[in-house]
């Protein structure tokens, strides 16, 4: 049992669970309650685009992974408290050793990391000597420790673009991102077969029939979609890129191809535009990722009452894998992103 106060932790079903099971008064104003948490902790609440929105709404930063590693890396707060997925906050917890980094729930994972095991990763690298590393930030942090570099999809062109054409480069963990970035650099690189379970289903026949339906709108899609999908697209980008394409362009409508919650923002910056989230292959809502949805604000809620889920990476792990967050940190500020 953990002691908070006079709250009264189980550690065993907080194992189970991942998050704090903690009944929430249904007459809290949470918004406000959290706010005073905030001032209480000296807290940050940095938020994915992929969360729901009242979530974002009570973020102090929202963005993408790029930017919240940013924001992660130079915050003053005592606490940060990470709305997103855990190798999100893990990010943060390496790149702030000596912080507290806590998240609503620790389950919430992610399909892509998931999709590429440390052990195989080391044997992977080992069978292709003398290559430089790039890993996805979508990664854990002990595929991050293995890396020469992280890069997120709004920074991937230019990291890859930083390391000489004549030395070999291996790509992971998402490999419709890497095929992209190929495509853009004309490099050719030895890619992990990994992938993303929300950006792998849209259908781009269903896509299609959308846009016959809708002859004036833009699709617009995340370059870790399959090559079909990117090849109908009139504008390819990170999520902040396509925030801000949505808000820059003449166009009112747009058929959005990656996952939902990014809409909240667009509609936010753009209320007089239409966006439409692109079907997934099936009839479930496969363009919502599940584990990001596992957040809820009552569990932000109880996370920073009780300050729990905590991350914690043991040292060697944040030694290695700090310096290719930071070469990436470098590269980007270099280029201006």
């Amino acid at each position: 049992m953990i002691h908070k106060g006079e709250k009264v932790v189980d550690n065993a079903i907080l194992e189970r669970t991942g998050f704090i099971d903690s009944p929430v008064d249904p007459s809290l104003d949470l918004f406000e309650e959290i706010r005073k948490l905030k001032k209480e902790k000296n807290a940050v609440i940095l938020a994915h685009y992929y969360q729901d929105g009242e979530i974002q709404d009570i973020a102090d930063y929202i963005g993408d992974s790029l930017g919240l590693a940013q924001n992660a890396a130079k915050t003053t707060a005592d606490l940060i408290v990470f709305a997103g997925v855990h190798f999100m906050a893990e990010t943060a917890k390496i790149l702030n050793p000596h912080k507290k980094v806590i998240m609503p729930d620790s389950k919430a994972g992610c399909s892509l990391a998931d999709s590429c095991p440390p052990i195989l990763f080391k044997k992977f690298i080992e069978a292709h000597p003398g290559h430089t590393v790039i890993s996805y930030i979508n990664c854990t942090a002990e595929i991050k420790a293995l890396s020469d570099i992280i890069c997120t999809s709004s920074n991937a062109v230019k990291i890859v673009e930083s390391i000489s054409k004549d030395q070999p480069i291996i790509f992971a963990p998402d490999k419709n991102l890497g095929r992209y970035i190929e495509k853009k650099t004309g490099r050719k690189m030895v890619l992990w077969d990994g992938s993303c379970m929300v950006h792998e289903i849209f259908s781009l026949e269903k896509i299609t029939k959308l846009k016959h339906r809708h002859p004036h709108a833009k699709v617009i899609a995340h370059p870790e979609c399959e090559e079909p999908v990117l090849a109908i697209a009139d504008f390819i980008g990170s999520t902040t890129g396509l925030l801000k394409y949505t808000i820059n362009d003449n166009c009112n409508e747009f058929i959005v191809v990656t996952e939902t919650g990014i809409i909240h923002q667009m509609q936010k910056d753009s209320p007089h535009k239409t966006f439409i989230p692109a079907p997934p292959d099936n009839l479930c809502a496969c363009n919502d990722c599940p584990h990001m949805k596992r957040n809820t604000l009552e569990k932000l809620y109880n996370c920073m009452l009780y300050e729990l889920p905590e991350i914690n990476i043991a040292e060697p792990t944040i030694s290695q894998a700090r310096k290719s967050i930071q070469r990436m940190l470098d590269i980007s500020a270099a280029a201006g992103l």
